[in-house]
């Protein structure tokens, strides 16, 4: 549209003409009059709509009767109010109708301007859009470029240990050619096997009775929330039964769950004043395993084994060797990072040896052919998978996933995860992401072929959800979900552990942490450093 036929069709379709004859009526100054509406080439448009009758209303002025220098009677004063009168209705019909002439132009006149106007936004939106795609694509080229260097130095490394390798080789048969004699010249193949897997670890069945060594560490075996002034929790620990519950100043205590009359569960029973009532017989221990209420009988000096316990970091700590229990001023703190919250506490009971379960969370690598219904789903598979770590340390980082893990004796594993979105992975280390997932698995060895689970699930991000009803339930949910998916796996490797089979045959690269957590734990077992 011009600006000429803007200009026009913006105009007002008003005259404002004076009517000569009019002018001379008493009690009239002038009037309005529509006569036409301009449209865009400049003629005239003739509006008429089923509304235009009721504004079709002869004009009364014509027929005013003239009492000019008359003095007027009380029929004439009437007769000139009706004129009057109608002269206002014949005005107001006017006034109406001029709205409704001038509303419908400008709505001709800007529904074109609004239609521009959303077709300019929208381009608006798919240039935005258009950016961010591009950043996108930005992004993706830093990071690919970043992945080909680190592909050609882990080439370099690779070409390096290869070297070396065949470097070794050639010395070893060197050195067997020399100090070689008839009769071992020629081994066996079963031989030659056996000298290839001098390296594996020995992790085979059945499992034999947890060593006294292992017994001496400080032990998490329940949450804080989870034990309440007039509640037990019941728990075994290497294949003993005790039962947790808090005495009369509120502090948390673990005796064995068997009254010391006739071996009933006490965990059957209620919680008395701060101490623990058997069902059977009403004896009553309180948390230092002493016998203080006998009912129906004199009071004997009895006491039941108690362990020592203490609270910490929301958790309680049980001490189930024999040995002293260490100060607790080294015990290093179970607590999320700063800027965490805690979203969901939740504990299970696996019929897996803790060993084993173990073995699976200190491992990333069999998530993208494991978890493939669950948090790995739609993962690509890397060619190379490493865990980087200091040469002798329990912690280090995934590469390529931005996930930090530390195995934390004597049974804690620790890791931070960087996500971008739910199921999703971004960056290369969990500094390059903008929001975490930190999770503390805790593996209790109840028995050989038991583990009681502590999990605890923090976010930095979206604190709203520990407001929202029923989420505990939501996030047991996809725990059970992804635990189940390890499950079948590691069921089937203590099947065949039982059966004899090591299942420590070929560590690889990234077994690196488990093998270590696995040494760890023979050195204790074996009493050195």
């Amino acid at each position: 549209m011009s600006a000429i036929a803007t200009a026009a069709a913006l105009s007002l379709p008003i005259s404002f003409c004076r009517s000569n004859k009019f002018n001379n009526k008493r009690g009239v100054r002038g009037s309005f009059r529509v006569f036409a509406i301009i449209g865009e080439e400049g003629g005239l448009v003739e509006k008429r709509n089923p509304w235009t009758t009721l504004f079709e209303v002869e004009d009364p002025r014509s027929k005013v009767p003239q009492y000019k220098g008359k003095f007027l009677d009380v029929n004439q004063a009437l007769e000139v109010a009706r004129y009057d009168i109608q002269y206002c209705d014949w005005k107001a019909r006017q006034d109406v109708l001029t709205i409704m002439l001038l509303h419908e132009k400008v709505v001709e006149v800007l529904n074109p301007l609004a239609r521009e106007f959303k077709s300019i936004g929208t381009l608006k939106k798919e240039l935005a859009d258009l950016q961010e795609e591009l950043a996108q694509a930005h992004n993706q080229v830093h990071m690919s470029e970043a992945k080909i260097s680190t592909a050609l130095d882990k080439l370099a490394y690779m070409e390096t240990l290869v070297n070396d390798k065949i470097l070794q080789g050639r010395n070893t048969i060197e050195s067997d050619s020399l100090s070689s004699t008839p009769s071992t010249s020629s081994e066996s193949p079963h031989t030659v096997k056996t000298r290839q897997r001098r390296r594996s670890l020995n992790v085979s069945g059945p499992v034999q009775p947890y060593n006294a060594r292992l017994k001496n560490f400080w032990y998490p075996v329940a949450f804080s929330a989870d034990l309440k002034n007039d509640t037990m929790v019941p728990i075994d620990c290497f294949e003993k039964p005790w039962v947790l519950f808090r005495g009369k100043d509120g502090k948390p205590g673990c005796v064995q769950n068997t009254c010391a009359h006739r071996a009933c569960p006490l965990d059957l029973g209620s919680i008395n004043e701060g101490r623990i009532q058997c069902p059977y017989h009403g004896w009553e221990y309180s948390t230092d395993g002493k016998c203080e209420k006998m009912p129906s009988t004199k009071l004997l000096n009895v006491k039941i084994k108690a362990l020592p316990c203490f609270e910490q970091d929301g958790m309680i700590w049980i001490w189930p060797g024999n040995d002293p229990p260490t100060t607790l001023a080294n015990l290093p703190s179970l607590l999320p990072p700063s800027g965490f919250q805690i979203h969901a506490e939740i504990v299970m009971e696996l019929p897996v040896e803790h060993g084993l379960l173990l073995d699976n969370l200190l491992d990333l690598a069999h998530a993208p052919f494991t978890h493939t219904s669950t948090f790995a789903k739609g993962w690509s598979v890397p060619s190379l998978v490493k865990f980087l770590t200091p040469a002798s340390g329990l912690q280090g980082s995934w590469d390529p996933y931005p996930i930090d893990m530390e195995f934390r004796p004597p049974c804690m594993v620790l890791s931070t995860i960087g996500i971008s979105k739910p199921g999703k992975l971004e960056g290369q280390s969990t500094r390059e992401c903008s929001t975490h997932l930190h999770q503390l698995h805790v593996c209790l060895p109840s028995s050989r072929q038991k583990t009681r689970l502590l999990y605890r699930m923090s976010l930095d991000f979206a604190p709203i959800l520990k407001h929202v009803p029923f989420m505990q339930h939501l996030w047991r949910h996809f725990a059970e979900q992804v635990l189940n998916e390890d499950l079948r796996l590691v069921l089937g490797q203590q099947e065949r552990m039982n059966n004899g089979e090591n299942v420590w045959n070929w560590p690889v690269s990234y077994d690196k942490l488990g093998v270590r957590y696995r040494l760890w734990r023979d050195s204790i077992e074996r009493g050195s450093n």
